[in-house]
C-alpha cells in the first residue's frame, strides 16, 4: 500500500467519523468482497458471512473515529473487526446448533401417548411435518423461534442472548412465522 492510499483511507475514515455516507460506501465498495471472502472462510455461510460483513461496517460507521493510524493500517483494522465478528458469530452458531439439537431431539421424543391410536399418529404426523417446515428456514430465522418457543425467550432476551438488535430478532421471527405458515398451509390440520 502506497503513502498516498493509507492517507487516502484514513481521510475517508476521517469523513466516515464525520457521518460521510459516501465515504462509508466509498470503504465498502473497496473491503466489501474482501471482507466478505475472510467471512466466508470462517463461516462457511453466504448469509452469515453477508450479516458479518453488514456488522462490520455498521460498526465502522459507529467507531470511525476511534481509529488510530499510530497503531496500525485501515486495512488490518478492517480484517480485525472482521475477524473478531466472524469468530464471535461462529461461536454463537455453535451454542445455538447444540441448543437447536437438544430442542429437535425434545421435539421428536415422544410425549406420552393418549389412549386414542389415532389421536396419536395425528400428533405424530404434525410434529414431523411442523419439524419438516422448521428444518427449511434459514438458520437465523430458526434460531430465533426456537428461542422463543422452545426456550420461551421474550424479544429481548433473545436479542440478548443473540448479540442482535431487538428489530432484527423482531423481524426474524416475523419472517419465520410467514414461511411457517406459508410451508404449512398446504397440509391440513385436523
Amino acid at each position: 500500500m502506497t503513502f498516498q492510499q493509507f492517507t487516502n483511507e484514513t481521510s475517508l475514515l476521517e469523513r466516515i467519523a464525520r457521518a460521510d455516507k459516501n465515504a462509508l460506501s466509498q470503504l465498502y465498495d473497496r473491503y466489501g468482497r474482501i471482507l466478505y471472502a475472510l467471512s466466508f472462510k470462517i463461516l462457511g455461510s453466504q448469509e452469515e458471512a453477508e450479516e458479518v460483513v453488514l456488522d462490520v461496517f455498521s460498526q465502522v460507521w459507529r467507531i470511525a473515529q476511534r481509529y488510530d493510524p499510530k497503531k496500525g493500517k485501515v486495512d488490518a483494522w478492517l480484517f480485525t473487526l472482521t475477524r473478531s465478528r466472524a469468530l464471535d458469530r461462529l461461536r454463537i452458531l455453535q451454542r445455538h446448533e447444540k441448543t437447536a439439537t437438544a430442542s429437535m431431539e425434545a421435539a421428536l421424543t415422544p410425549s406420552q401417548s393418549t389412549a386414542n391410536p389415532e389421536e396419536d399418529l395425528l400428533i405424530a404426523e404434525r410434529r414431523d411435518r411442523i419439524l419438516a417446515a422448521m428444518a427449511q428456514l434459514p438458520i437465523e430465522q430458526r434460531e430465533v423461534l426456537e428461542l422463543a418457543y422452545y426456550q420461551g425467550l421474550t424479544h429481548t432476551e433473545i436479542a440478548t442472548q443473540t448479540g442482535k438488535s431487538l428489530g432484527t430478532v423482531k423481524t426474524r421471527i416475523r419472517l419465520g412465522l410467514e414461511k411457517l405458515r406459508l410451508a404449512l398451509s398446504s397440509w391440513q390440520f385436523e
